[in-house]
């Protein structure tokens, strides 16, 4: 059947219309099915990128404990020799003739842990005669003194460790008022 219009040039007929429709249909669920293909593409790009950051985070973590607990056993391996001539030195007898001896000897293991120290880079807090510092000491207590200024460190009551810039740990000392 023909439609007559005056506007219209050549007569269109419905099922020329219902044709196009049709075409149109099929071209938005084609869009459709495309755009959900799309889509659980990136959903499954997404879940994999974030379960490989996951088994990422968990690699670094278990590398990080790795090294924490090589380095960790390569220090005290430097200190167990220490510990060995310690043992002997607490094992062997003393009379008091062999006093001076035996002091002599856990010196020796004293300045062997020093020198460990030391090659390590830890060196002691200078706490005497210099300006309390909170940075380096912990002041125990405040006391008059006429030898020293206000502020100054009098003594101390535990030697404090630096590493670098970093204190290990701060000298316990007694300030001058």
């Amino acid at each position: 059947e023909e439609i007559p219009s005056e506007e219209m040039e050549e007569p269109v007929e419905l099922e020329e219309i219902e044709e196009e429709d049709e075409a149109e249909e099929e071209s938005v669920e084609d869009q459709i099915a495309r755009l959900q293909e799309e889509s659980a593409e990136y959903l499954d790009g997404w879940q994999r990128a974030r379960a490989e950051f996951a088994n990422y985070k968990k690699r670094i973590e278990r590398e990080r404990e790795d090294a924490r607990e090589r380095i960790t056993g390569e220090v005290i391996t430097r200190y167990l020799g220490i510990v060995d001539d310690l043992e002997r030195a607490l094992n062997e007898p003393i009379e008091d003739e062999d006093i001076e001896k035996w002091v002599e000897g856990v010196e020796l293991i004293y300045q062997k842990f020093i020198a460990i120290l030391e090659n390590e880079g830890v060196e002691p807090i200078e706490p005497e005669n210099v300006p309390f510092d909170p940075n380096f000491h912990e002041a125990v207590t405040f006391e008059d003194d006429d030898d020293y200024d206000g502020g100054y460190v009098i003594d101390f009551t535990q030697r404090g460790y630096k590493m670098g810039d970093r204190v290990l740990r701060p000298a316990l000392v007694r300030v001058a008022k």
